[in-house]
């Protein structure tokens, strides 16, 4: 493999972005909170929580984080199928988890949907543990 470099994506690279998690089957909702609009204002605002790795110029992962001000969540991890089980997805949520504790967090969450048993044998594996906890989510509308 190619060396993997870490950046936080240019808005200019929106598609590329969709394109991955079209590719790793991420839902996204590009009409509401996914819009290039809302990710222009995220880049904006936490440059520091949008990281994507790349190989050879191309974008083969990314990882996006937010906070909401008491704990510091991992919201999408997705790593492109050709580049799995090489480290990438390690190597990103290491990098986010480092850009959490420079913001002062120590509780690090990812919520994971149910079935994907991928996504939660590999936040296991680096110390994360389920909780007692069921999240509940009241949404006013299909954009969000």
């Amino acid at each position: 493999m190619s060396e993997v470099t870490l950046r936080t994506p240019a808005i200019e690279e929106y598609d590329e972005v969709l394109d991955l998690w079209e590719e790793c089957e991420i839902p996204y909702r590009p009409a509401g909170r996914d819009s290039r609009e809302s990710i222009a204002d995220e880049l904006a605002e936490r440059p520091e929580y949008w990281i994507g790795a790349y190989a050879e110029g191309e974008l083969i992962g990314v990882v996006v984080g937010t906070d909401d001000g008491r704990k510091a969540w991992v919201n999408r991890l997705a790593v492109h199928p050709e580049y799995r089980n090489r480290g990438v997805g390690t190597r990103l949520l290491e990098s986010l988890e480092s850009a959490f504790d420079a913001n002062g967090f120590e509780v690090y969450a990812a919520l994971i949907e149910a079935g994907n048993d991928a996504s939660r044998s590999f936040f296991e594996e680096r110390g994360y543990e389920t909780g007692p906890i069921r999240y509940y989510s009241k949404r006013t509308s299909d954009r969000v």
